[in-house]
């Protein structure tokens, strides 16, 4: 379970990163919802503790349990769904003590666990149908109850991780242009079908805001949100306004900004930091997922290799959906900015899989 490490190999490069983006986003997260900011603070502190035992436990032992782990990620799933808090529509928190609990940040980094497994376990046949279908039907069941929340955008990241991780463990190239050659025209005719409503399963909350995002005009009451987002971050210019500013014009003091800790906390960064210090948390989260990737690359094995890109796809991907809603380049979806929002569940999350990334550069294959 533990072993004797050299301390050489232990990445502190990716945990300086982790910790100015998390510092970063705490003080925004202090600027926007202040009563958050101590919550954030002990939030942070507990991560970095999880994220230091979790470093030191060996992966290859953690990965015995992989199907203990895929059957905890689903009862957590459907634990949810039967016991879970209802609000605003949706169904996917416990409420334990004051403290809420997001299963579905931590099936995030549950299942990037135990695909890791079992891509490496299946690594010889990774291109047969059998296994490709398998792991397709393994994924679609958590997916599933996911999207019965709802939780479409947790859903999405977690099939764009899936996919990253199918394709490092080594499919086909020509299956994957194949898929892209199928999914590509059917993509624009389901955006031409969600825009007619001829597609039944797509939510009327999902559809309007679909519609807002592509005609806001037209859909005032719900495009405000994302165009006052976008207000926000045009306003910074270049410096910002400064972090806890009492402007009378701020888009953020005016309460215009609803979720300005969670979902939409780019917007403030980019009113109160301006254009450098919103490119500053970008490069921050292309480095962490970069420095994932390149650990990677170092792993000892197939597990150790997916492990890492799996958390890089994450971080990376989460960090584009959310920044593009906060500044119009895609529909308003509930996702948070890595490190930088407020949550528990998903900052712990988090810290786990940078936990689980660095144990893997502590076990480096040997030339």
């Amino acid at each position: 379970m533990f072993k004797q490490y050299k301390l050489k190999n232990y990445k502190f490069i990716l945990v300086l990163s982790v910790l100015i983006l998390n510092t970063l986003g705490t003080l925004l997260i202090r600027s926007a919802s202040p009563g958050d900011f101590k919550k954030q603070m002990i939030g942070m502190a507990v991560g970095i503790g999880i994220m230091v035992v979790v470093s030191l436990i060996d992966y290859s032992f953690i990965l015995k349990f992989s199907w203990l782990i895929y059957l905890f990620a689903i009862v957590l799933l459907v634990l949810v769904m039967v016991a879970g808090q209802n609000t605003g529509g949706a169904q996917r928190w416990f409420e334990i003590g004051g403290f809420r609990f997001q299963p579905s940040e931590l099936v995030k980094i549950l299942l990037i666990l135990f695909f890791s497994y079992y891509f490496m376990k299946h690594e010889e046949h990774i291109t047969s149908v059998k296994l490709i279908v398998s792991s397709l039907v393994l994924v679609a069941v958590p997916l599933v109850l996911i999207l019965e929340q709802p939780n479409l955008s947790t859903a999405i990241v977690i099939t764009l991780v899936f996919a990253a991780m199918l394709f490092i463990a080594g499919i086909s190239y020509k299956l994957v242009a194949g898929v892209l050659a199928v999914c590509v025209p059917l993509g624009i005719v389901g955006i031409t079908l969600i825009i007619q409503d001829k597609i039944p399963f797509i939510r009327s909350y999902q559809l309007g805001r679909i519609m807002a995002w592509l005609y806001p005009d037209d859909y005032p009451d719900l495009a405000y949100q994302q165009q006052n987002s976008i207000m926000a971050i045009g306003s910074g210019l270049l410096w910002g306004k400064g972090l806890n500013n009492t402007d009378a014009t701020s888009v953020k003091n005016g309460n215009f900004i609803l979720e300005p800790a969670n979902d939409f906390i780019f917007a403030v960064a980019g009113e109160e930091l301006g254009f450098v210090g919103s490119a500053a948390i970008i490069i921050l989260l292309l480095f962490i997922t970069i420095e994932c990737i390149f650990i990677a690359r170092k792993a000892k094995d197939m597990a150790g290799k997916l492990i890492c890109c799996g958390m890089g796809a994450l971080i990376g991907f989460q960090s584009f959906v959310n920044i593009g809603v906060a500044s119009g380049l895609l529909p308003n979806t509930g996702v948070t900015l890595p490190f930088v929002s407020y949550g528990l569940t998903s900052l712990w999350s988090l810290y786990i899989g940078i936990g689980l990334v660095l144990n893997v550069g502590l076990l480096p294959k040997k030339y």
